[in-house]
């Protein structure tokens, strides 16, 4: 008897959503993908209207394009190392084009409500129409909602998020100004270096609550990601060490440029991957400042007991894991946690899907390149999940490997290794899916 394929509804056209789409489709699966924008992309979108793009004008890609690109759809050779978001938008469009995706995607139209019903789901999009789907995929992304530090005491000059950011006139005048940065991740570096340039006469200050390594994005004039990946022979700890044992020769400890000592060792945290933000620290151009204790009308003061007086505060402080389309006492990720298989599948809910939901080491394309082939398998029923309880043991276990070393921080909730969980999934758990499905 020939198996249904199951209709299939999928949230977001970013690259989630265009790479589980475009797997989908490789297997003949139909499906359905919920956009609300006019456009595809997601973060990739500058200027997305639907406020999910936390790109800004001067954005390049922090992972080379050698290391970025999906696995059969090579970027442009002519691409730089480090290419623009631009050039990453112009690349995902032409993925859509060539693999025939758009003819799927329903522009201008979200989903507003996702309910589970019977053994489907019930998704009520923007225009208001209630349809029926059996497998919903979500992959409407993670770095779109901001999240705002709070501090003790009220600011009485202007306060944005990185995510507003656009260029030093949009959406603040920030010349002449004195500027406070919040945060130490790649976002913040890349606005320090960006307002603190003495042709726009400000004064940039730098606050960081956990400090960070920060690492080159050259290494011996080739792209640093190149230069080095993780193996799945050796345990993933052994390795950490290796490189911890190197970085006192690497010139990245933080305390050498004014900031504060890293309150964690290297992968610990997210490094932070700048060539400039050094330079700028060096050059007076950035002043070092530790965490803000306290915000008083124009004065912030700072844990270290001294103070400065601001124009303007940036918070570069990271993002909310939502699910605006879910029942928040139905599915939701608190402290953006949220326990998955695999990063996938929601343990006991057969029908659901995650694509995208990791901080991925050192490249995401890819991952959720490999991520959409097993949904793809799922979908066909060539792949079985394990029991409820296998999927929470593997869970823990996975959690334990991945960011059991981490810092406690919500953005290290969903860290993985690229290398180790391709192989892993390559090796191991497609087979053994494979196995369960035809048992």
């Amino acid at each position: 008897m020939t198996r249904r394929l199951p209709r299939t509804a999928i949230i977001g056209a970013g690259i989630s959503g265009l790479t589980a789409g475009k797997m989908l489709k490789d297997y003949g699966v139909g499906y359905t993908t919920f956009e609300s924008s006019d456009r595809i992309g997601g973060n990739w979108a500058f200027g997305n209207p639907n406020g999910h793009s936390s790109a800004y004008r001067s954005l390049h890609i922090d992972t080379s394009r050698q290391r970025l690109c999906f696995k059969d759809f090579p970027m442009p050779s002519d691409y730089p190392a480090f290419p623009h978001h631009s050039q990453i938008k112009t690349y995902l469009d032409d993925y859509a084009a060539a693999f025939g995706l758009l003819e799927n995607i329903e522009f201008g139209n979200g989903v507003e409500h996702a309910a589970r019903a019977g053994d489907g789901w019930d998704i009520t999009d923007q225009a208001g129409d209630v349809r029926r789907f059996d497998l919903l995929v979500v992959a409407n992304g993670h770095h779109w909602d901001p999240r705002w530090p709070s501090f003790p005491g009220t600011f009485s000059g202007a306060q944005i998020h990185s995510h507003q950011y656009i260029d030093p006139r949009t959406p603040l005048d920030l010349y002449g100004k004195r500027i406070l940065i919040v945060g130490l991740g790649n976002s913040a570096a890349d606005i320090a270096v960006e307002v603190s340039s003495r042709s726009l006469d400000n004064t940039v200050t730098l606050s960081t609550r956990s400090s960070g390594w920060i690492v080159p994005k050259y290494i011996a004039g080739k792209p640093g990601d190149t230069m080095w990946r993780t193996t799945p022979y050796l345990p993933l700890s052994w390795q950490r060490k290796a490189i911890q044992l190197a970085a006192p020769v690497m010139g990245i400890d933080p305390q050498l440029y004014g900031l504060p000592a890293a309150n964690h060792k290297l992968f610990e945290a997210h490094p932070t991957q700048s060539v400039e933000l050094p330079l700028r620290l060096g050059s007076g151009d950035v002043i070092p400042k530790p965490n803000v204790a306290r915000l008083d009308g124009e004065t912030v003061w700072f844990e270290d007991d001294t103070s400065g007086e601001f124009d303007v505060i940036i918070y570069a402080t990271g993002y909310n894991i939502t699910f605006p389309f879910f029942d928040p006492d139905f599915i939701s990720a608190p402290d953006n946690h949220i326990p998955l298989y695999k990063r996938m599948f929601l343990p006991g809910i057969q029908n659901l899907a995650f694509i995208g939901f990791a901080q991925s080491v050192p490249t995401l394309f890819p991952f959720v390149e490999c991520q959409s082939r097993l949904l793809a398998a799922y979908a066909i029923g060539r792949y079985a999940l394990p029991a409820v309880a296998e999927m929470q043991r593997v869970i823990a276990a996975d959690e334990q490997l991945y960011t059991g070393h981490c810092t406690d921080r919500a953005r290290h909730t969903q860290q993985v290794d690229y290398f180790h969980y391709e192989h892993q999934l390559r090796t191991r758990e497609i087979p053994e899916g494979m196995k369960r499905a035809s048992a």
